[in-house]
């Protein structure tokens, strides 16, 4: 279908959580859809910038619906406490996993002991997700519709490829730490598509990127990105875009009624522009061998959790 991204489709009625809220491209994610309609929920570990996030949105929309919660993704206690907040909702339609800490420090970690971009990117996201399907899987099954989860990547993944026996090994460089993380993050996403067909639960997992998004081409907003807020050059920036526009892969996921599971969206220009269907690549999206599973099994692990049980258990109640 033809898409507009700065007018994306009326959500009125629909709650949809964004983590990752309070700034960058979850924050404008937020914003836009909080423009649908949509009631939004902010997820972020600051229950201060949660606020200064929200009165920014309502600067924009005054009628802004918006709720919030606070979850610290380094401590998986947290995440169980957050999820199970956003599980009582009275309704839940999806959810964007945009979160994470973003230490280069190769030995950083979660309070859980956990590698920390592998911590908060991945691990905190499939023990939110194991806290929260079943919210997604009734409210879908309640209003005939679909719910999403939308997971963020980045291009990276395609530039470099990493092993995945073990997840927990960290590559020595940051950007590498960075990129290996997100490479889990696919395979989980689509292992999980994967997994809801074949239970035949109304839930579509998808994968998005951003492209590069700038300080330097991101629109103001008071406490959010403004003369008070640290400002981070980029090599990238004359062929980049601000993280408002950046943000726009992720909302079309969530509010394009054409989107189907295992579909991933990224700028048609790869670091910029409107955000389009784009091949899956093989190796995250279909691995050789039992890979899928494989990685699975170790994030329910590292987790602490039984998506798979959750999963069998919500289609034993349809």
């Amino acid at each position: 279908m033809t898409w507009n991204p700065t007018d994306p489709p009326a959500q009125p009625g629909r709650t949809v959580v964004v983590t990752g809220a309070t700034a960058g491209i979850g924050y404008f994610a937020a914003e836009q859809l909080a423009a649908t309609g949509a009631h939004v929920v902010l997820a972020s570990r600051s229950a201060t910038k949660l606020q200064v996030a929200q009165d920014s949105i309502r600067s924009r929309v005054p009628d802004a619906s918006l709720g919030s919660v606070v979850i610290e993704l380094g401590s998986l206690g947290s995440v169980s406490e957050a999820a199970a907040e956003l599980a009582a909702l009275p309704r839940l339609d999806g959810i964007l996993l945009n979160g994470g800490a973003m230490s280069m420090s190769r030995g950083a970690t979660t309070a859980d002991g956990l590698p920390i971009l592998l911590g908060t990117h991945v691990a905190a996201n499939v023990r939110l997700l194991a806290g929260v399907l079943p919210a997604l899987i009734a409210t879908a099954a309640e209003h005939g519709t679909v719910g999403r989860v939308v997971h963020t990547s980045t291009g990276f993944v395609g530039l470099r490829r990493y092993e995945l026996d073990d997840v927990r090994q960290v590559p020595w460089t940051g950007i590498g730490a960075y990129t290996k993380a997100k490479t889990v993050t696919e395979v989980f996403a689509f292992e999980l598509e994967r997994r809801l067909r074949a239970a035949g639960l109304p839930v579509a997992s998808v994968v998005v990127r951003p492209g590069v998004g700038v300080d330097a081409k991101t629109p103001e907003r008071p406490g959010i990105r403004d003369k008070t807020t640290p400002y981070q050059r980029n090599p990238y920036t004359p062929w980049a875009q601000g993280k408002d526009t950046a943000a726009w892969s992720a909302v079309r996921a969530l509010t394009d009624p054409a989107v189907r599971g295992g579909e991933y969206f990224a700028p048609s220009g790869r670091l910029r522009g409107e955000p389009v269907a784009v091949p899956t690549l093989a190796r995250t999206a279909t691995p050789d061998g039992d890979i899928a599973d494989r990685v699975w099994r170790q994030l329910e692990a590292l987790a602490g959790v039984q998506t798979t049980g959750v999963l069998r258990d919500t289609q034993m109640r349809k």
